[in-house]
């Protein structure tokens, strides 16, 4: 294997498009956490120790779930089941990955943001990857709390301990979007790949309670979503460049879940899937483009200097 092909065997093991999401909405939140741009520090160690976590945490999903991978078709082809990557090596690339990233955040950011990381890392690789994952149909909504922490790691990377817990609210919220969003998110995927979850014997939703349950489930996920979606306008957080995406991106996505009830063919599913990525990114753009457009709208804390952050 030429050294190319193993560091793209190793790229794989972060799933590399999923993380990519992730360090998106963490940057979003490092951006509007302060009216200016935030301190070069904050964005570029916490982006870099953000990403580092997240691709940790991916490594030790895919080590756990070795077995399964090797079952399913949608994930057969990845490194540990293909063999080009073996167990011992990838774990090593795991805690590298994750002891960098550790010391990093609380070397060049803050104590905070490490342990807000650790925890969100030791939430997805270990409590969704090896409990939550095959105990409850409910796996992705109790596990989704992990996945949708990022915006909350971007925000106190640039604050710190700003507030009383070291949370704004507003973070909090970016992170509610997030959480609502991933079970319509996840649960349209796997309507398409149900077959290939009841063979690893994975329960989630459409393989324990069907497939029309849990279309109903995704509308109702989807209703909820496009009205937390409102609320960074209701409470100031955003303004109407911002209410207008987000109305129009929610229309789209409640006709999708809407006609995903009865679909025109078996691969709409894979289509909602794909429309609900794009999705959190226009409206996490759409917020991004709104506090630039609105100077001032964003939070600052009084007397925060932000050429020191921890």
């Amino acid at each position: 294997m030429t050294s190319t092909s193993t560091a793209r065997q190793y790229w794989q093991l972060t799933k590399p498009r999923v993380v990519a999401l992730i360090v998106f909405t963490a940057l979003v939140g490092m951006l509007l956490a302060t009216p200016g741009m935030p301190p070069w520090r904050a964005l570029v160690f916490g982006t870099l120790g953000i990403w580092l976590a997240a691709a940790s945490a991916a490594a030790i999903n895919q080590i756990l779930d070795a077995r399964i991978d090797a079952i399913m078709a949608r994930t057969s082809w990845r490194p540990l089941p293909t063999g080009t990557v073996t167990v011992r090596q990838a774990v090593a690339f795991a805690l590298v990955l994750g002891a960098l990233s550790m010391g990093l955040l609380v070397w060049q950011v803050n104590l905070l943001t490490a342990l807000l990381t650790f925890a969100s890392l030791m939430g997805y690789a270990v409590i969704y990857t090896v409990w939550l994952k095959r105990a409850t149909p409910q796996n992705i909504v109790i596990g989704g709390i992990a996945g949708a922490a990022p915006p909350v790691l971007g925000w106190t990377a640039v604050t710190g301990w700003v507030e009383p817990w070291g949370v704004h609210p507003h973070s909090l919220l970016l992170c509610l979007i997030i959480f609502v969003w991933t079970p319509p998110h996840f649960w349209a995927l796997a309507i398409f790949r149900r077959e290939d979850y009841a063979r690893a014997m994975i329960p989630m939703l459409p393989v324990t309670h069907g497939v029309t349950y849990t279309r109903w489930q995704i509308l109702f996920y989807t209703v909820l979503l496009v009205l937390v979606t409102l609320l960074p306008f209701v409470t100031g957080m955003s303004g109407l460049f911002y209410l207008g995406g987000a109305v129009v991106l929610g229309a789209v996505f409640l006709w999708m879940a809407v006609r995903l009830m009865d679909p025109p063919d078996e691969f709409y599913a894979m289509r909602t899937f794909n429309y609900s990525v794009v999705y959190l990114m226009a409206l996490f753009a759409f917020l991004l483009a709104d506090h630039w457009l609105l100077p001032g709208a964003g939070f600052a804390a009084p007397g925060l200097e932000f050429e020191r952050v921890g």
